[in-house]
């Protein structure tokens, strides 16, 4: 009787089990959020019966002026949702350029993600959802039938900051199978992202991919490092364990990682088939990285031959205290005469760094130091470093 007993009450468990499964993969609400239509309007869907108020928040609708750690930014627009006689909240957008747009949900106050879209980023410690619409330049955002590079987590050693750290690689369609050496872009993130930002927010691996099937990119391999020193990998991917992602970590921008940069190439070059000259390097990167790729390429002058600036936070600052900011002037003196094939620097128009960026060039200018400059509309924002991206890569290891 003793033994029955046991076997209901585990069946009762198992059961209990099931159910909580079941609930899981069948429970969601029959909703379609958001849903594209033939026009490339897009029509939000909500389900809040109570609710008072509902309101979607995304960078589809018109930009607002939001005050930011870094001053005064262009946000995401708001728009109501209207309620109908069964508690589902609608609003449909005006028809929509191509792109990946990323929005929200606020419920009488309360941030939200969409409960009917499982497709989500998180940039810093927000996390909004995202959706695609095709026909144009976000085909290159897209998965498309092609082949594929791979995307891959690695640890390296760095002696410079005594610990290990993680790094994301992306090789191209082929790699396992050739014996060929590849060029390397170094592809720096901004500040509060890490070594997830380029794959997850900037769709690095999609726009290579697409690139290099349509024969306008050479094959490369990109190496997206974590520029957190003070971070072994990312929030929740590292020795840290979960913890909320803060905008600017310890010893970001005070000449650490600028100083102990080359500990990510020697592990690159021990490690991978890539090629080693100058000329088979690049260095690109947004905001903090761009910062980061302008003093590491002139930190190490005679080190890479292509160097990107995408919205470069190229202001002074306080902290840059290190040994890496000495001599500034004359190092980049050394670089230009060292010689190069491309420095590119590109800038939304409403960007709260395009002021720095203007006396940065008025910079190079007096130097004689030549460059490539890009203006596009917006401010500082993943739409325009995907497009930076997307222009730059094919300028590479020609």
């Amino acid at each position: 009787m003793k033994k029955l007993n046991v076997l209901i009450f585990v069946l009762l468990i198992l059961m209990e089990l099931s159910a909580s499964a079941q609930q899981a993969l069948f429970g969601g609400q029959e909703i379609k959020s958001p849903e594209i239509n033939a026009d490339n309007s897009v029509t939000f869907r909500f389900n809040a019966p109570d609710a008072k108020l509902v309101v979607v928040t995304g960078d589809f609708l018109p930009t607002e002026k939001i005050t930011t750690p870094m001053g005064e930014m262009d946000g995401p627009g708001k728009a109501a949702l209207s309620k109908d006689d069964k508690g589902i909240w609608t609003f449909t957008s005006e028809p929509l350029g191509s792109e990946l747009y990323g929005y929200s949900f606020i419920v009488d106050g309360l941030s939200t993600t969409d409960p009917n879209n499982p497709f989500l980023n998180r940039d810093v410690a927000s996390v909004t959802n995202i959706f695609i619409v095709g026909g144009g330049k976000a085909d290159l955002y897209k998965v498309n039938d092609i082949p594929h590079g791979t995307v891959s987590k690695r640890w390296y050693d760095s002696p410079g900051l005594k610990m290990d750290r993680r790094m994301t690689i992306y090789t191209p369609p082929g790699y396992e199978t050739s014996k060929e050496k590849y060029p390397v872009l170094y592809l720096l993130h901004g500040a509060g992202g890490d070594e997830e930002a380029w794959m997850n927010l900037g769709r690095a691996s999609q726009i290579l991919d697409n690139l290099i099937a349509q024969g306008k990119v050479k094959p490369m391999i990109v190496v997206m490092p974590n520029g957190n020193v003070s971070q072994d990998a990312a929030p929740g991917e590292g020795s840290d364990g979960f913890y909320k992602p803060q905008f600017m970590a310890p010893q970001t921008m005070d000449g650490t990682y600028e100083a102990n940069f080359m500990d990510i190439v020697k592990f690159v070059e021990s490690n991978y088939r890539v090629k080693t000259d100058k000329a088979d390097r690049a260095i690109a990167g947004l905001s903090m990285g761009g910062f980061h790729s302008f003093h590491i390429s002139r930190y190490y002058p005679n080190t890479f031959d292509y160097v990107g600036l995408f919205s470069a936070a190229l202001m002074p600052r306080e902290d840059a205290t290190g040994k890496v900011y000495n001599d500034i002037d004359g190092t980049l003196k050394k670089q230009m005469e060292n010689g190069y094939k491309l420095y590119w620097i590109g800038i939304g128009k409403t960007d709260f760094l395009y002021d720095a960026n203007k006396e940065f060039r008025q910079k190079l200018d007096g130097m004689g130091m030549k460059y490539s400059y890009t203006e596009t509309e917006g401010g500082h924002i993943w739409r325009n470093w995907r497009v930076y991206l997307s222009e730059f890569t094919p300028l590479l290891f020609k």
